[in-house]
């Protein structure tokens, strides 16, 4: 059964579609189907139904209504009668608006992650769910309103991705605009649609309506984003999400075809820096190919595993990124591996080795050198398509350039490559080709006639750099030495206050190309960052100001904004360790500080064998003490060592990290065994956090150590209380789980466990949607085995995309039993061994070995019985 209410009211059986009868029964439908699974009370059905004049015997009249639903749906099992009201009992799915609202959430979730694509496909395929204004043929005008309302924001945000995608339909754009005029967002989305199809014009054209509207309408001014839409479309600037192609991509059509005749599953695109090999790569690759960036960072294996969303865990990453890969046919692009291109050559050769279907496109200024590499050399442009590339990227910056004699010679004397011709191209504007090729000449003598020992193509693009810094003012020289410190771009708030200019002087280094702007962020390509930094460092400040954000962020994390700064941190996250790493050559004490405030987003994003390096590094630079920053270090480089740490602690405590820390290394706390004073000193901490997790804590052990079920309940709710006040949906889920272990009713567990994956999934903890998927799957065992077989599979495949071995090892427990319910003992026993092989150090690991213990015994004694 499905019922519709997105459009006319109809219900559909397997049969076809069902005539539900007149306006009060499809009213009545439709009031049930908007709360599907839930008791909708009877005086509020009767007030929708019957308005301000009921009849005299308004619930008689209403369990009347009631029947003639039942009989033209055709099953009154459907609609259940409840002392409080009455109840849809259908899955929430079955009801268009839910799917719907889903769909459109999950639409919202993925583009507020940064993923156009998947918002775009959901977005789509939820509206796509809608047959005209909603509840068409019912009176129900107050939630007809809130589903349109919910539509318009749906579809707002729909044309916001296809924008983001460069795919937006100009006329949907301009019909949504009729319909909504005072609109600014839609207004704004129309001018980028025009300008992404070439009408700039009409982009301007449609700023200057809005304009005059605003002013008529409300008497107002167009709001700052919009002025900031219509400076950027007056700019030629265009609006995409890295590392998507913000610009045409011109020649190159022979490499293609070269790479997608190639049958090696390893293919190296080698050439100079600023030859275009990432460009290609991009063009090359599968859209959904893995992108892994290693231009900013030291760690091979912990990028790849970043970009795969994995946490680390006490696997190593390799064996992490194998289990995450193993099953799955894609395309992993590794791009700027040249200086680590033995970590990287060293990682490609394992995961290729284990893992059969994937396929590597690595970026490097030279091989990888293992067997099985395909080379694949990105040499200069061809002359005409270097002309053909240097007037395209003119036209941006000057829409009335015309190539001449000059534009060949400009593009030969830089030996045809593509960032310095697009370097070069961007002074059109106030240079003509004649003016340029002189420069060019002055400047490039030396360095292509001269010191033979270095790499040309490396003297001819730094010379192009310095060219382009030469022509730069002081205010913008010392911008870009400034910003050049950044190792992972850099947000205008930062840029401000690190670099100490306004964004005057930043827009004019945008212009110049020498700084992408995207989403925010500004960017430079790495070679001329690293031609800039020679120039200028402010490393001081800018390790004090994300220093200042960590300390900022970090109780944030824990609090009803979570979500927002998790992804705002992400963002940072080079800066982050750039900024350990100076303040532990250079000011170590303040380095042990800022180790403290990023412990804990570390810890949820699962960063610790990444910074384990650096770590280890400052320990070495800073005095043992019985500290809390001392002990947060200890646990992050050498976790074998801070056991007796944990003893010397008096607290109190500020970084929570050291009470997780605390828990992973020491266990459970042992009643029996003499308290300490750190335990002392939390169990009067009044922070809402902490006693949110002493009550979680000290309800696990009530439960497992004194088995006092009613305390541990009361304690766990009290703890969840304090959890879902401070909007944490960690702690929450944590304790959620607990509380659906603790319940003796088993439909109570699932609706907890359901609730626990819900907090988590906000979080997009992948590892933890996989295990409390898998403990979902337990908890239905004896209720629905079916349902429960298809959980241990969810799981199972959620715990191999997240390399979560232990968790494979029991969803493959869980399967085994179903198989030994069956009476398929063979399976039960094949599966059953697969989950050994799976498992092997840690604590985790050993909890899930006992239970792949305890089930094979259980298998031995049915096949005696």
């Amino acid at each position: 059964m499905h019922v519709g209410i997105l459009g006319p009211v109809e219900a559909h059986s397997p049969h076809g579609k069902i005539a539900v009868g007149g306006p009060r029964p499809r009213t009545l439908l439709a009031l049930l189907a908007m709360r599907v699974g839930e008791i909708v009370p009877l005086d509020r059905l009767i007030d929708e139904l019957y308005g301000s004049e009921p009849p005299s015997d308004a619930a008689n009249a209403l369990q009347g209504q009631v029947s003639r639903l039942r009989r033209a749906l055709g099953d009154p099992s459907l609609i259940e009668f409840h002392p409080a009201g009455y109840r849809l009992a259908l899955a929430a799915e079955r009801v268009d608006a839910h799917r719907f609202a889903s769909l459109a959430a999950e639409g919202r979730k993925a583009w507020e992650r940064g993923d156009p694509q998947a918002a775009e496909s959901l977005l789509s395929e939820a509206l796509g769910l809608w047959r005209g204004p909603a509840l068409a043929d019912v009176a129900a005008a107050d939630h007809a309103t809130r589903l349109e309302q919910q539509r318009s924001a749906a579809t707002s945000a729909l044309v916001a991705a296809r924008i983001r995608l460069g795919k937006a339909d100009v006329r949907e754009v301009q019909d949504l605009v009729r319909q909504n005029p005072l609109d600014e967002r839609l207004r704004g989305y129309l001018m980028q649609a025009l300008n992404q199809d070439g009408r700039q014009a009409e982009a301007l054209q449609a700023f200057e309506d809005a304009r005059t509207l605003l002013a008529d309408e409300l008497g107002t001014d167009p709001s700052p984003e919009l002025r900031a839409v219509h400076l950027q479309i007056l700019r030629g600037q265009t609006h995409r999400e890295p590392p998507a192609q913000l610009t045409s991509f011109v020649g190159r059509q022979e490499e293609l075809r070269r790479i997608a005749s190639l049958t090696s599953r390893l293919v190296t695109l080698t050439g100079p820096g600023g030859a275009g090999k990432t460009r290609l790569a991009l063009r090359a690759a599968p859209p959904s190919a893995i992108f892994v960036d290693l231009a900013p960072v030291k760690d091979v294996a912990a990028a790849t595993l970043l970009a795969l969303g994995l946490k680390e865990t006490v696997l190593e990453p390799e064996v992490r990124l194998t289990l995450a890969l193993r099953e799955r046919d894609t395309t992993l692009i590794l791009d700027n591996c040249e200086h680590v291109v033995v970590q990287a050559a060293h990682l490609a050769q394992h995961l290729l080795s284990t893992c059969p279907s994937l396929r590597i496109l690595a970026t490097s200024r030279e091989p990888l050198g293992i067997t099985g590499e395909t080379l694949c050399p990105v040499p200069p442009l061809r002359p005409e398509q270097s002309v053909a590339l240097f007037a395209d990227r003119a036209r941006l910056v000057n829409p009335a350039f015309a190539q001449d004699r000059h534009t060949a010679d400009i593009c030969r004397e830089l030996d045809g490559l593509p960032l310095a011709i697009e370097l070069a191209a961007a002074r059109t504007r106030t240079l003509t080709t004649k003016e340029i090729a002189e420069r060019l000449n002055d400047r490039f003598r030396l360095l292509t006639k001269g010191n033979r020992a270095a790499a040309p193509r490396h003297q001819t693009l730094r010379a192009v750099v310095e060219w382009s810094w030469d022509l730069l003012s002081e205010d913008e020289r010392d911008l870009a030495a400034a910003l050049a410190t950044f190792s992972g771009g850099a947000a205008l708030e930062a840029v401000e206050q690190v670099c100490g200019h306004d964004v005057e002087v930043l827009d004019a280094l945008v212009d110049k190309s020498l700084v992408e702007a995207a989403d925010g962020r500004y960017r430079m390509l790495e070679t001329i960052r690293e031609f800039c930094s020679q120039h200028k460092r402010v490393d001081a400040e800018h390790a004090a100001y994300f220093h200042a954000l960590a300390r900022r962020a970090d109780p944030e994390l824990r609090q009803r904004n979570q979500v927002e700064w998790f992804t705002r941190m992400t963002a940072e996250h080079a800066n982050f360790l750039q900024a350990v790493e100076w303040t532990t050559e250079h000011a170590p004490t303040q380095a042990l500080r800022l180790v403290s405030d990023l412990a804990w987003y570390w810890y949820v994003k699962g960063s610790r064998t990444e910074v384990q390096g650096l770590a280890q590094k400052l320990l070495e630079r800073v005095p043992d003490e019985p500290t809390e920053e001392y002990t947060v270090l200890l646990a992050l480089a050498a976790p074998e060592r801070v056991r007796d740490k944990f003893l010397e602690l008096r607290g109190p405590i500020g970084q929570p990290f050291v009470l997780i820390a605390w828990a992973m290394m020491v266990g459970p706390p042992d009643p029996s065994a003499p308290r300490t004073a750190l335990q002392d000193e939390v169990e009067s901490s009044d922070d809402p956090w902490i006693r949110g997790l002493i009550g979680f804590s000290n309800s696990y052990t009530g439960w497992t150590v004194r088995g006092d079920r009613a305390l541990a309940i009361e304690q766990s709710r009290e703890a969840l209380r304090r959890f879902q006040e401070l909007g944490e949906r960690w702690g929450a889920a944590q304790v959620l789980d607990v509380l659906a272990d603790l319940t003796e009713d088993p439909h109570e567990a699932l609706a907890l466990t359901d609730e626990a994956l819900r907090a988590v999934a906000e979080l997009g903890a992948r590892e933890e949607l996989a295990e409390l998927r898998g403990r979902r799957a337990d908890r239905l065992l004896d209720i629905d085995q079916d349902q429960a077989e298809r959980d241990y599979h969810q799981a199972l495949d959620l715990a191999t995309q997240a390399g979560l071995a232990a968790t494979r090892a029991l969803a493959n427990t869980g399967l085994a039993k179903i198989a030994q319910r069956r009476g398929d003992l063979p399976r039960a026993e094949a599966l059953l061994r697969e989950a050994q092989q799976e498992l092997g150090f840690g604590w985790m690991h050993a909890a899930a070995q006992e239970q792949v213990e305890d089930a094979l015994s259980e298998l031995v004694r049915s096949r005696e019985a």
